[in-house]
């Protein structure tokens, strides 16, 4: 049954995303709200939704190693895999304009988090922080996309990924709104409940659940808009797309979860993880300031360390360190 309600969490949550966000985009577009408005919130947030559920449900369930497991998990994910199956198919070239300033909040976020986690524990207040931030971030980008100062264009190609739904009946589209919501809600929990058993019968930590199998399951939305995005020719939007997603998922996924309950940092992250996430967040600093090409080749690289890294992970992080059992 463990495995059943991994492999029907794992279903229903980018399915469920799918459908709400498409939901939302096309009500949003109804009600006339700005499409550069949608693409900074309904967008980044939709896509991000089912991180904030597990998250959310894995930390008040006592599960702190799949939360935090879940956010590292997912960024390496996002950059590894989901940049690396998007220029597979179609070499993702960027303007380093229109993605030099959200990469360098990347890496900024990405600092943030290390500093906070280093102390072994995220508190609320700090949770708090991490939201204000992010609200900052969302009403500096669209001051400067809406005067122009910056190009806009890859968040809106971003919202043309769920347009799917604009010229439906009403009830249409608020009937995807409430059934992706559902579908969100409900596969968290069995995804989280799934992965706390097997991890319990495979003697497994829950860190490792978190930032495998949990990871790439929360993180189906991105690379199925990356996948798709990159059959239409609009492979840079797959750039886009990972850069907000880290920065949404340090700011608004552990800042909403530290807020509802203060997170833990697992010891295992905080030796290995959270460097390792730290390291390719950096790998992809020369790509959009230079706006070199991810050609086939260095995807092929970026997929391969993500199988590398996710063997690393079942071969035991502690085994390869030499660190002894228990510390």
């Amino acid at each position: 049954m463990s495995i059943v309600f991994l492999i029907a969490g794992v279903v229903l949550l980018p399915v469920g995303s799918n459908r709400l966000v498409s939901g939302a985009v096309a009500l949003s577009e109804r009600l006339g709200i700005s499409p550069l408005v949608v693409a900074l919130t309904v967008v980044a947030f939709g896509t991000s939704l089912p991180e904030l559920v597990v998250c959310v449900q894995a930390a008040l369930s006592g599960s702190p190693g799949i939360a935090v497991g879940n956010v590292v998990g997912s960024n390496i994910a996002n950059i590894l895999l989901i940049l690396g199956a998007a220029a597979l198919l179609k070499p993702i070239a960027c303007d380093p304009k229109s993605v030099t300033r959200d990469g360098l909040i990347m890496v900024a976020a990405t600092a943030l988090f290390v500093v906070l986690a280093l102390a072994g524990l995220i508190p609320r207040w700090q949770g708090g922080i991490m939201l204000a931030l992010l609200v900052a971030y969302v009403l500096f980008s669209y001051w400067r996309e809406s005067s122009g100062k910056d190009p806009a264009e890859g968040h809106l190609a971003e919202v043309e990924e769920f347009e799917g739904l604009k010229n439906r009946p009403w009830s249409v589209i608020v009937g995807a709104i409430l059934l992706g919501l559902v579908g969100v809600v409900a596969g968290a929990h069995l995804l989280v409940t799934g992965a706390v058993d097997i991890a319990r019968v495979l003697g497994v930590s829950e860190e490792v659940i978190g930032l495998t199998m949990v990871a790439l399951g929360t993180s189906l939305p991105e690379l199925a808009v990356a996948v798709a995005a990159a059959y239409k020719g609009h492979s840079d939007v797959a750039l886009g797309n990972v850069v907000g997603s880290n920065i949404f998922n340090i700011l608004a996924i552990l800042g909403a979860t530290a807020v509802v309950v203060p997170i833990e940092i697992p010891p295992q992250i905080l030796r290995f993880d959270l460097w390792a996430m730290s390291a390719f967040t950096l790998v992809l600093i020369p790509i959009m300031l230079t706006g070199r090409r991810i050609g086939r080749a260095e995807a092929g690289l970026f997929l391969v360390a993500y199988a590398g890294y996710t063997a690393i992970q079942y071969v035991g992080v502690d085994r390869i360190l030499g660190v002894p059992a228990g510390i």
